[in-house]
């Protein structure tokens, strides 16, 4: 039995029918965009990133699957990471996550609407980032590992090292907006050694500085935390060894790459709980009541191919407590 339907029932009809239907073109959202800023390079910090993502699965966001990362990297080029902060503010990015303090500042300059997520080795109150760790306040929270305040420790363990240096040389970048030189000094007061503070923000100022190390007999050299030391990290680590300096790094990653001994936060960790904070802010979280994290994992690595090369001894006390030999 044919059934006779009118012009207007079937348009009605129809309506309904492509309202139930599923339409590809207007069911797919763009993916929320986060904004990567660091002042290093890709090839030093891979695992960081890695460590970044990680976080951001745990909170159900996987990248290419239903968000997209954009990176902007200074390459040791500090003052670009403010253009390339307002780069991302242009792009609209959800989150921007500023790993170091120098990105953090360009990004929190560059704007104050879109959420900012640090992972910083300083104080971030007295950067003038936040108003306090519990409120932040405003656009912008993160993680804090406090890497600036380990001097005392990377002293300690350096002397016991090298016990026979009475000078000890602390390389600084005096761009940084935190330094180690205030609670070095006192920490190598209290052990009965001379500091000796050296500045670099250039590639020739790391050469110079070097030549001042040799002249003034520094028994040991300290390496302070920096994201610029961190990119020209080969040339550091041939200067040492080149010049036969027992050289102590921030964090083990430079210890792998061929120096003698590293202590610090564990980077990958802190940066894991980076992306976590990221992820929860991209699920509508607000970052001025979201505390600041505090990273209290350390890790101590120890190049026992280095120390052999550099004629030194690790003592067992200090073996018994690295979390990494390399042998």
């Amino acid at each position: 039995m044919a059934i006779n339907i009118g012009r207007r029932q079937f348009i009605s009809a129809l309506g309904g029918a492509a309202a139930a239907w599923p339409l590809p073109a207007q069911a797919q959202q763009p993916m929320p965009v986060i904004g990567y800023l660091s002042g290093s390079s890709p090839n030093v910090f891979t695992e960081l990133v890695t460590s970044f993502h990680r976080g951001l699965n745990e909170t159900g966001f996987i990248e290419h699957r239903n968000i997209a990362v954009d990176y902007r990297w200074a390459l040791g080029e500090l003052d670009q990471l403010l253009a390339l902060a307002a780069d991302l503010v242009r792009r609209q990015v959800a989150v921007i996550f500023a790993s170091g303090p120098p990105a953090a500042l360009a990004a929190k300059a560059a704007t104050s609407s879109i959420p900012i997520v640090f992972g910083i080795g300083a104080d971030p109150v007295k950067l003038g980032l936040i108003s306090s760790f519990n409120q932040p306040g405003g656009n912008i929270t993160g993680v804090s590992f406090f890497i600036n305040m380990l001097a005392a420790k990377d002293l300690g363990l350096m002397h016991e090292l090298v016990p026979q240096a009475a000078v000890i040389a602390l390389l600084v970048n005096p761009n940084n907006a935190d330094t180690q030189s205030t609670d070095a000094q006192e920490a190598a007061h209290s052990l009965g050694l001379e500091l000796l503070v050296l500045n670099a923000s250039t590639e020739t100022d790391i050469d110079s500085a070097f030549t001042d190390l040799i002249q003034s007999r520094a028994g040991a050299l300290l390496i302070g935390a920096s994201t610029f030391f961190t990119t020209h990290s080969a040339q550091i680590l041939a200067l040492a060894a080149r010049h036969r300096v027992p050289t102590f790094y921030a964090n083990r990653f430079l210890v792998e790459a061929g120096g003698l001994i590293g202590y610090g936060p564990s980077l990958p960790d802190a940066n894991r709980q980076a992306g976590i904070y990221a992820g929860r802010i991209l699920k509508g979280e607000k970052p001025a009541n979201m505390p600041v994290m505090q990273s209290t994992k350390f890790e101590l690595a120890i190049n026992l191919k280095t120390a052999k090369a550099l004629g030194l001894t690790v003592p067992p006390s200090v073996l018994a407590i690295a979390d990494k030999v390399i042998e």
